[in-house]
């Protein structure tokens, strides 16, 4: 089987340019001259819904240097359920995974690294500049795979988002976890990047951290709806989160966002309440697609991905009428498709309502 998934990969060759992100709402204004208080982004799979503090931080958060004890390591280690003996030398809070995308690269010798189907293009990006190999994997190869079968020998770093981003698919935590024995075996690493995992934590890696060659990254940019605030953590074992604090340097994270996040983290009723809110609302964003002829092939409870053979032609005229989504261009690793993010006002439904209407009563090009 290790020979029919080396067979499915692909050898990527480096990107030239910086990868394409959403959320580029100002260039959409400037390119359309529709004004930014008229648009709706639904663009990033961010929560419309952010957690918001009852009071502001204190003066101190804005007077001080950030330090480390100040309770964020310790309620990111329960949330997270690393830190049950009270030990969270298995986190490393950081800028948003972002930075830990940027950096992990730089911490083992060029190899090859392969990355799981579809993916946040940053991580592909990044590896490759730093002189790894990249082998892009077919997800129905890897579904292929059963326990107990062998990864490519060959194989020195294995990557994967759980939940796919775009696609929604979530990898098994048994599957994983076999993978990863595999891989450590021989000194390798299984980076797993769990941006989307929130609404299902049944399906995370995060209380096996601390093994070596086990990789999680969290974030609290997407669930929460605290983007800006550009904080996340690593998940791994201790050795490599000095090496990772070192290439970082002192002082992070602002004091303001450490506060911020160490709040929103405790904060457990709000939580469950976010998880029904969120919840809700993806049921209603399939059903209002699906009535406009937009299947939806995937989703999370954060962004609903639709396979559209006139993706580009959709996109286009969303955009036309102040409705930003994602635009993932077909190539040899994706078709042509959509990702629609969140609503969050009642006028917001009514906007994507209305303007899904029109642009499905226009004729083919």
């Amino acid at each position: 089987m290790a020979d029919t998934l080396a067979a499915t990969a692909v050898l990527s060759a480096p990107s030239r340019s910086s990868p394409v992100h959403g959320g580029a709402l100002r260039q959409a204004v400037a390119e359309t001259g529709i004004a930014q208080e008229h648009w709706l982004d639904l663009s990033t799979g961010i929560s419309p819904f952010s957690w918001q503090p009852v009071t502001p931080p204190p003066l101190c958060c804005w007077q001080r240097l950030p330090e480390d004890n100040d309770g964020l390591e310790q309620a990111a280690g329960d949330y997270y359920t690393v830190s049950a003996t009270g030990d969270c030398s298995v986190l490393l809070p950081v800028a948003g995974s972002q930075a830990a995308i940027q950096l992990l690269p730089l911490l083992r010798p060029a190899g090859i690294v392969a990355l799981a189907g579809i993916a946040y293009a940053e991580h592909a990006h990044h590896w490759q500049r730093a002189g790894h190999s990249l082998l892009r994997l077919d997800e129905i190869g890897l579904d292929k795979l059963q326990a107990g079968e062998a990864l490519p020998d060959a194989l020195d770093v294995l990557l994967l988002i759980n939940p796919t981003n775009p696609t929604g698919r979530t990898y098994r935590p048994e599957q994983l976890l076999d993978w990863h024995r595999q891989l450590a075996a021989r000194g390798g690493w299984l980076i797993v990047d769990e941006a989307f995992m929130d609404m299902t934590p049944q399906y995370s890696l995060s209380s096996f951290c601390g093994q070596p060659g086990l990789i999680v990254l969290r974030s609290v940019g997407k669930f929460f709806g605290l983007a800006g605030a550009r904080v996340g953590f690593v998940l791994a074992w201790p050795q490599l989160l000095q090496q990772l604090a070192l290439q970082l340097g002192p002082w992070t994270l602002a004091g303001p966002s450490r506060w911020w996040v160490t709040q929103a983290l405790q904060d457990n009723h709000w939580q469950q309440q976010q998880r029904h809110q969120l919840s809700r609302a993806a049921k209603r964003l399939q059903q209002l697609l699906f009535e406009h002829d937009l299947v939806v092939h995937g989703s999370t409870a954060l962004f609903q991905y639709c396979c559209q053979p006139d993706a580009e032609v959709i996109y286009q005229r969303l955009r036309q009428n102040g409705v930003l989504v994602r635009l993932f261009e077909a190539d040899q690793y994706q078709p042509a498709a959509l990702r629609f993010g969140l609503p969050g006002e009642e006028k917001q439904w009514l906007k994507l309502q209305r303007v899904l209407q029109q642009i499905r009563d226009l004729p083919c090009e």
